[in-house]
């Protein structure tokens, strides 16, 4: 049986944005057709702000936190309590004060269950800001420094590059191909996101579904969809 998994933020919406109107009203009725699982970062209440209620209530589960809190509508399934470790904590502080980027927002640190999401610009940061940090990355790719170093440091746990500004950590394996486990062999599993590159929070997921979709926005996921029926090809 066809599944589609679909990640959110970069996907099926802007970064932390809000999802399109028109792109909205055809995602809806993909849902209706189709076995439609969302598996983000954000937390539920970022996710229903993005994508609303009833759009959320269309899927048939959405893993939040990388599948560290799983939901079906308003039932919550499962949850992780892990919390970050001291050493780790103290270790991203540092990460954020010896940074070359001047802007620092608030909520630097953001715990979500089972992971949490670290950001120079902090999370607090605005359209602006977070383009003013796109941009400076963009020149010295310190997210994925920052990554590595902790990785090398702190072999237990794992941090992926996720989003425009952030970097998601979790125990390793506890990122978003845990997930797989909830679906049966016989599945045909699609993935759509945008961070399949190593390193990014959607490669682990991507290497162990059957078809990976990378896509470079909420637009190119429209294309990709829309196209596949003009053509009548069974997704």
């Amino acid at each position: 049986m066809n599944k589609f998994i679909f990640d959110v933020d970069g996907t099926l919406t802007p970064s932390r944005g809000i999802i399109d109107l028109k792109f909205k009203a055809f995602f809806n009725m993909f849902c209706l057709t189709n076995d439609v699982y969302l598996v983000t970062g954000s937390d539920k209440a970022k996710t229903v702000e993005q994508i609303s209620e009833p759009t959320y209530n269309l899927c048939k589960r959405v893993y939040q936190c990388n599948g560290n809190d799983v939901w079906e509508k308003d039932a919550n399934i499962q949850t992780n309590d892990w919390k970050l470790p001291d050493l780790a904590r103290t270790f991203l502080i540092s990460c954020e004060y010896e940074s070359d980027f001047s802007i620092r927002t608030g909520n630097h640190i953001e715990e979500r269950p089972g992971m949490v999401n670290f950001s120079v610009v902090g999370r607090n940061a605005d359209a602006e800001q977070r383009a003013a940090y796109v941009a400076f990355e963009e020149q010295n790719g310190e997210r994925k420094k920052i990554a590595d170093a902790f990785n090398t440091m702190f072999p237990d746990l794992e941090a992926k590059v996720g989003g425009e500004t952030g970097i998601d950590i979790s125990p390793k394996g506890f990122d978003k191909s845990q997930i797989i486990k909830d679906f049966n062999k016989k599945d045909k599993l699609y993935f759509f996101g945008d961070a399949m590159h190593e390193g990014g929070n959607d490669y682990p997921l991507a290497q162990v579904v059957d078809i990976k979709r990378h896509v470079t926005g909420w637009r190119n996921t429209w294309e990709y969809l829309t196209w596949s029926q003009e053509q009548g090809i069974s997704l």
